[in-house]
Formats: C-alpha cells, sequence, structure tokens
C-alpha cells in the first residue's frame, strides 16, 4: 500500500525537459490515510491526472491560436488599437512571423510535455495496481501518451521516447517518429474498452482507430516536412480507409442530424462524437470557447449580465468567400452548417420581449448587425410584463450607445480593419446556460475526433490512393445528407481534392484543424488577408526558447526546428 501511496504522493514531477509550470491545484493524500486508500480511489488517482491537462492544451489562447489563427479562417487584431494587443502575438501568429519567444506556442508546449510526464508516471504505476479497471488504465495512459505526441509532432516536428521516469527522454523526428507513434497506438488498442463501457472524456478503442487514421492520413508531411510534394503512400492510404471503416461499421457512432448540437453544452452524449475534452462544470471545465469571437455587447445569458463577448477573432474574408462561391447565386445561409437562426424576432428590427427561458444566441457565422439583451449600468432592459427586451445591439460596454454592433466582412491590421464590430463572427459552441459563471466555464465537450472526420479522412484517402471519385463522393454526401434537423445541403455531383479541401472548411471551421489541413494540402504557404509569409520552415512551430535553454545541460538535445 505504502508504493501505491507514494505513487499518488509523487505523481507530477517534470519527467520533460522544459520549465513548464502549471496552476492546476491536484488535492495530495498525507501519508495518514495509507491505510484507507482503496485500489479503486488509487487507480482513479492514477489515471485522472493523465487527462487533467487536456483543457489547458484546448484553451482559446492555447492550441486553438495555433491551430486556427495562423490559418486562413481566423484572424484576431487589435480590437480599437488596444484589446488583444498582447505585445502582438496574434497578429506574430496570422503573418507566420511567430518564433521561439511567442507566448501561445511556449503556452501550447507546456501542458503537453507536463501532460506527456503525467502519461508516464501512469504506465509506470499502473502495472503493480490490483484494481479491476488498472488494465484499461495501463491502456489509456499508453494511448494517451502518443495521442500528446502526435500533437507535439505535428505541432513542433519531434516526438519523446520515453517510459522509465527516471529515463532522460529520446527525441524523434521524420520517418522513426512516425513508426513509434504507430506502435504506441496499437499497444495500447487492444485493451481499450468502447463509448458504453467509459463514457465520455476518455480514450476508447474507437478513438484510437481515429487517431491512427489522422495519422496515417499525415504520414507524408510528417515524414518530409519541407519537401516540394508530399509522398501519401498507397499503403498509408489503405489504412486510413482500414481504420475509419473500422470506426463505420462499428455501428457505435452516427452523423448528428443537429449540426450545431454537436457543439451545444449538452454534447456529451452526441452521437458523432468519438473523443473529446471533458468540460463537465464538476470537473472544472474551462472552456472560453464561446465567448471568444462575439462581441463584448453580446450577452447570450440573461442570468449572467457580466457573461459576455470579448469582440476576439472573426473570420477572414477569404475564408467567408469560399461559402459564398460554393452556394452562389444563393446566400451562405442555404448550408445548414453555416448559420442556425434560433430565434426569429432577432431580425424583426424593432424591440420584442422575450422570457429568459426562451432567449438563445444565433450560431454559426453571425453578420451584419446583432440583436440581444441590452444591457445597463449593469443589469438587463425588461419590458413591461418582466420579460426581457431584445433589440439592437449598441456599443454601450465601450461608451458607445452612438456606434451599432455591426460585423463587417472586412476585418484585417487597419484601423478600420481592427475596429470592435469588424469581421463576421463566429459562435460555433454554445455558452453553457447551466455554468456557474456563464463565461468562463463552458459545459460543451471540445470536439478531437467525431465521426463526419472520419468520412471525410476516407474520402480524402480515396482520392489520394486512386483518384476513387466515386467512393470520395459517397462519402462527402453522406456527411451533407446527414444534416435533416433543416434542409441539408444539397449533394455535390464531383469532388477533387481541392473541392475536398473546402469542404473540410465548412464542416470543421473553428474545430482546430485548419492548420494541419492547410499543411496537408499544399495550402499553407498560400496568401491571405495580412499574409503574405511563403516560408516552408513555418510548417511547423519553433520549440520554445525556454525549453531549450532548459535543456542546455545536455548538449545537442533539443535541437532548434530549421529556419528559428
Amino acid at each position: 500500500m505504502n508504493k501505491k501511496l507514494n505513487y499518488i504522493l509523487t505523481f507530477v514531477g517534470l519527467f520533460f525537459l522544459t520549465n513548464a509550470c502549471t496552476d492546476l491545484e491536484e488535492q495530495v493524500l498525507d501519508e495518514s490515510f495509507n491505510t484507507t486508500v482503496s485500489e479503486k480511489d488509487a487507480a482513479n488517482g492514477v489515471i485522472a491526472p493523465v487527462y487533467a491537462l487536456l483543457p489547458n492544451i484546448y484553451l482559446h489562447t492555447t492550441y486553438f491560436s495555433l491551430q486556427e489563427i495562423t490559418s486562413d479562417e481566423a484572424i484576431l487584431p487589435y480590437r480599437g488599437g488596444t484589446d488583444w494587443g498582447d505585445n502582438g502575438i496574434y497578429l506574430e501568429l496570422h503573418k507566420h512571423t511567430y518564433n521561439s519567444n511567442t507566448a501561445n506556442v511556449r503556452n501550447t508546449w507546456n501542458p503537453l510535455v507536463q501532460a506527456l510526464s503525467r502519461c508516464v508516471s501512469a504506465i509506470n504505476a499502473l502495472p503493480d495496481m490490483k484494481d479491476a479497471n488498472a488494465k484499461t488504465y495501463l491502456a489509456e495512459a499508453i494511448g494517451m501518451k502518443a495521442f500528446y505526441n502526435l500533437l507535439i509532432f505535428d505541432l513542433y516536428g519531434i516526438v519523446f521516447k520515453k517510459e522509465d521516469a527516471s529515463q532522460v527522454s529520446e527525441i524523434l523526428r521524420g520517418t522513426e517518429a512516425v513508426d513509434y507513434l504507430i506502435s504506441e497506438l496499437l499497444r495500447a488498442e487492444p485493451n481499450l474498452q468502447n463509448r458504453a463501457a467509459v463514457g465520455h472524456g476518455r480514450l476508447t478503442k474507437a478513438g484510437v482507430w481515429g487517431l491512427l487514421a489522422r495519422l496515417y492520413l499525415n504520414a507524408g508531411v510528417y515524414r518530409d516536412r519541407y519537401g516540394a510534394n508530399f509522398d501519401f503512400k498507397a499503403s498509408d492510404m489503405d489504412n486510413v480507409i482500414s481504420y475509419c471503416d473500422k470506426i463505420i461499421n462499428s455501428n457505435e457512432y452516427k452523423l448528428s442530424n443537429d449540426y450545431f448540437s454537436i457543439f451545444g453544452d449538452k454534447n456529451q452524449d452526441n452521437s458523432e462524437i468519438i473523443f473529446a475534452v471533458d468540460q463537465r462544470p464538476e470537473l472544472n471545465g474551462h472552456n472560453r470557447m464561446a465567448y471568444f469571437s462575439l462581441s463584448g455587447d453580446q450577452f447570450p445569458l440573461p442570468d449572467y449580465p457580466s457573461a459576455n463577448g470579448t469582440d476576439g477573432p472573426g473570420i477572414t474574408s477569404d475564408f467567408y468567400r469560399t461559402w459564398v462561391d460554393a452556394n452562389a447565386p444563393n446566400d451562405p445561409t442555404v448550408d445548414p452548417r453555416f448559420y442556425q437562426e434560433n430565434l426569429k424576432i432577432y431580425s424583426t428590427g424593432v424591440d420584442t420581449c422575450v422570457a429568459g427561458s426562451d432567449f438563445k444566441i444565433n450560431r454559426g457565422i453571425l453578420r451584419g448587425q446583432q440583436y440581444g439583451l441590452i444591457r445597463v449600468n449593469g443589469v438587463f432592459l425588461k419590458c413591461a410584463d418582466g420579460k426581457f427586451k431584445v433589440g439592437e445591439l449598441t456599443n454601450l460596454t465601450r461608451n458607445r450607445p452612438d456606434k451599432k454592433v455591426i460585423f463587417t466582412e472586412k476585418i484585417d491590421f487597419t484601423p478600420e480593419g481592427s475596429d470592435y464590430p469588424s469581421g463576421y463572427r463566429v459562435e460555433k459552441y454554445e455558452f453553457a446556460a447551466t455554468s456557474n459563471s456563464g463565461r468562463n466555464r463552458g459545459d460543451a465537450n471540445i470536439v478531437i475526433v467525431r465521426l463526419a472526420d472520419v468520412y471525410l479522412m476516407r474520402a480524402e484517402a480515396q482520392l489520394r490512393k486512386s483518384n476513387n471519385t466515386a467512393a470520395a463522393l459517397a462519402d462527402v454526401n453522406t456527411v451533407r445528407a446527414a444534416r435533416t434537423l433543416t434542409t441539408p445541403p444539397k449533394p455535390l455531383d464531383t469532388i477533387t481534392l481541392d473541392l475536398l479541401f473546402r469542404e473540410r472548411g465548412f464542416e470543421f471551421y473553428w474545430e482546430m484543424l485548419r492548420r494541419s489541413d492547410m499543411v496537408r494540402f499544399g495550402k499553407y504557404e498560400g496568401q491571405w488577408t495580412e499574409k503574405t509569409d511563403s516560408d516552408k520552415n513555418k510548417r511547423i512551430f519553433p520549440i520554445p526558447q525556454t525549453a531549450i535553454d532548459g535543456a542546455s545541460n545536455l548538449v545537442g538535445y533539443l535541437v532548434q526546428n530549421p529556419g528559428y
């Protein structure tokens, strides 16, 4: 029992070379408990930290920023010349002038290497535990170690190979790293459970199959980061198809007929989600995805007068125009993934009275004049009947009641394009109606792998392997046809890799896949709003200087990526 307790007491020593720190408070058990800690409690205490840093990794200012603001989807200017300045870090990300001291690069790295350390500790501890779940937990720890390494590999180009907490990690790159990650995921897979057995928020067999499909799909990129053309081997594409088939044929998941329910505050049991970050409030979920893009004068929750937006990123005109071009001559709203109008009264142009329980803001890509709850002196205006007053929004929070909240297509780094209303906004994840603070705690689980991606990965593999357009088109149209809560988008009559890239943008915008997709499709060196850099070295991020400095006593251990 003492050995088991020591694992819990000493759980989070830093085993990977970094000076990362965390403000996560963990319960430490006193030695006096050494006769009362059950085998079950001990095993749970070992596996819980393996997942605990996922919310930190998936914060809006960490992984989201690296995957989205660096892409043609999202842009975050200095709002009003002052807000979101942050020493220019979001401008750096979007312009591809980021470097080894860029805060977001460092702040994404830190929790990733900490999470790896926790996985190694769990892998060392669990074989000695007698609890019935220990075998499954061990598989999850191995699989999560591979997952965190996969994120590091995709972002920074390296993988840490390590089994024993007392050892120094071996650094892998290129083909060697790809092969190692495959072997680790395969090592985890046999002893993992399905979702019905473990619930949401934990790694399952299908989750590993999805990660293997993603890894094989990107293997041509990962083996030669700086190649003029990537070698998408037929054998890799066969593996993508095989693992996607496993998920689809398991019948454990199904495409959601309601697109926005996938990102709703009660999405824990959504049938489409295969693997996600568990953000339930009782687990101190900290998903701010719902408030990040909204105006400071948009208040989605009648119960929380302080829960407003922050005038963060908008979508670029370039990305918006892909929706326009694809749906012309119709408005992009013919595609239910683009926009969901929850209350028609928002568009009447006159004040309306609404019961708090009936009030929901619109979702998707928000354009033009915005309507909603009007807060004056810290309280929402109400009608004579006691209901909430809904009307045209103005910039009251910025002491500009004369200036309407009208989202415009133009958004860039000019004074006009950086004004508070500039840019169409994204409200994909739903504000949590049951949150204990409204703004800071989101209930919606953040999607990592979902079934639509499985279908579109399989479609891409079919095109890359043998240009099997019939099979690829069938998969794409299966996803499009599934959104039947409203009229689904019409089926495509042809498919190419360029059209598939566009379709992935429509299906997965704001889901932290865009940068990786752009690299794989050869788009990342292109030009879009405020971005002209074409340096292929920017396909991966620099290793943070703090990590290199922390490893300086081991000469040649952490070698900086080319171009930084």
